[in-house]
């Protein structure tokens, strides 16, 4: 057991926005050497936390009640100056959506060694393969874009490592990744804490990584639990009323990451039919292809080769080229909500959108719709009111799926939508998922790391590795056989 004195202390924590309360009575310690994990529920109060530990409440928010220091300091106090020093040089900070907070227009050895004490190739090197990632295929090259979700997450914590902090706080770190690479990340995080005197604090709501690397758990209860999602979908709407979903077939689909010497194939030659009704579960390790895969059927990133065609027209590659109503029968919930929701808008205004851009709904009636939504991902419908700083990670990625919803699409691309939720929140939008493909012929693509959903609920099962393909399989087993 570590003899170190704290480096950071929360007491009796609250804060509050408006009339809500975000966080209510926290207490913890951080210590040098010792992992603090943090799980709850979706809207617990997790993030906020670890916001309160970085001295960047949500806008708005307040302290109702309690106090927080943080290597001698009191954080919430603290002039900017000195925050940013601090934040610069003894505190990091990776969030639930690292991909938002990487420069898009650096690429991820600069990114690395943009808050590195000793800036050399080397240093970017030996960060890269303490996160695990290989040194071999040139990723200090590739911008933001061409890193998957879980290589993304990678290049964040070398990036906050690189400082060589006191502090490393980290919120959902293994959210999108699969087990193996899970645990490693486990492993890494003791290495840390005990080798480099670190203090660690996390959220997650994955028992098995907690059990695996933390050395105390903060278990937050939100004041009111969210409720379920119910096992029944909102009422159709007018174009779901005039017909169920039509098939989408993909033939000999093919795509690449990086131009020139750097380019490499990411899928070759796949396959693929997606009936209505159906869902189709795609697994494998990080940065084979499975974010490129979703992204290609959504018109968001260029094929080599190949064709995708809905019922029986014949799909344009890119977005742009495709028509409004194509557009709205293929819709995608990206693994990082944060930066797909315009932090601008109200989450009223985001879901009332697509409603009037695609039936052209008057006023009252996208109201009605809008609190339908909401209540089937198992958020109140004054919920209408927030922006996306007013959510936790799991309620942005609810309100994400809704917004998805509120097109009536053919076929729902799904990256990684429960990895962020806690298991009760994530088996109600299974079931949500489930009702909208039995009641309304909804296709289902769903990206995920959790066998648990795919035993459950996958009718096929693709498995893409960072070599190749391996063909579906068919049938609710996690058992994935080769083609």
């Amino acid at each position: 057991m570590s003899t170190s004195s704290p480096v950071a202390a929360v007491t009796g924590l609250s804060v509050a926005l408006g009339t809500s309360r975000l966080l209510d009575h926290a207490t913890l310690t951080l210590t040098p050497g010792r992992i603090q994990a943090i799980t709850g529920p979706s809207g617990a109060g997790k993030t906020t936390l670890l916001s309160a530990l970085i001295g960047a409440l949500p806008p708005g928010a307040h302290i109702a009640s309690g106090s927080v220091t943080v290597l001698g300091e009191n954080i919430l106090t603290l002039p900017a100056d000195r925050l940013r020093r601090l934040r610069r040089h003894r505190l990091a900070f990776v969030g639930q959506d690292p991909g938002s907070g990487l420069n898009p227009r650096m690429r991820a050895g600069r990114i690395i060694a943009e808050t590195a004490s000793q800036a050399t190739p080397t240093t970017v090197t030996e960060l890269l393969r303490m996160v695990r990632l290989p040194t071999d295929e040139h990723l200090e090259r590739r911008r933001t874009a061409g890193l998957s979700g879980g290589q993304q997450r990678r290049v964040a914590i070398a990036r906050a490592l690189a400082r060589r902090p006191d502090i490393l706080l980290l919120d959902e770190p293994t959210a999108g990744l699969d087990p193996a690479l899970r645990d490693e990340i486990a492993d890494l995080l003791r290495d840390l804490a005990i080798r480099d005197h670190i203090a660690v604090a996390l959220t997650s709501h994955d028992p098995d990584f907690v059990a695996r690397c933390a050395d105390d758990t903060l278990a937050l209860i939100p004041a009111a639990l969210p409720a379920v999602p119910p096992p029944t979908p909102p009422a159709p709407g007018p174009e779901q009323a005039r017909a169920r979903g039509a098939a989408v077939t993909v033939r000999g689909l093919g795509a690449q990451h990086g131009a020139g010497p750097s380019r490499r194939p990411v899928l070759s030659d796949l396959d693929l039919d997606l009936n209505p009704g159906t869902l189709t579960a795609v697994v494998g390790p990080s940065g084979c292809g499975k974010t490129t895969l979703v992204r290609a059927l959504a018109g968001l990133h260029p094929p080599t080769s190949g064709a995708v065609t809905l019922g029986d027209m014949r799909l344009a590659g890119p977005y742009r080229r495709r028509t409004r109503d194509q557009r709205r029968r293929i819709q995608l919930v990206p693994q990082n909500p944060l930066g797909a929701l315009n932090p601008a808008h109200t989450v009223g205004a985001t879901l009332t959108r697509p409603l009037k851009l695609h039936f052209d709904l008057p006023a009252d009636a996208c109201d009605q719709r809008v609190a339908e939504l909401l209540d089937s991902v198992g958020l109140p419908s004054d919920y209408a009111g927030r922006r996306p700083h007013e959510l936790s990670g799991g309620q942005r990625q609810r309100v994400s799926i809704a917004r998805a919803l509120a097109a009536e699409p053919d076929l729902l691309l799904c990256d990684e939508v429960t990895s962020a939720l806690d298991s009760r929140t994530a088996a109600g939008i299974m079931t949500l998922l489930a009702a909208l493909r039995t009641h309304q012929g909804l296709a289902v693509v769903l990206v995920t790391h959790d066998h648990s959903l795919i035993a459950d609920h996958a009718d096929d099962i693709l498995d893409l590795t960072a070599s190749g393909l391996r063909a579906p399989t068919t049938g609710r087993k996690v058992g994935l056989r080769r083609g």
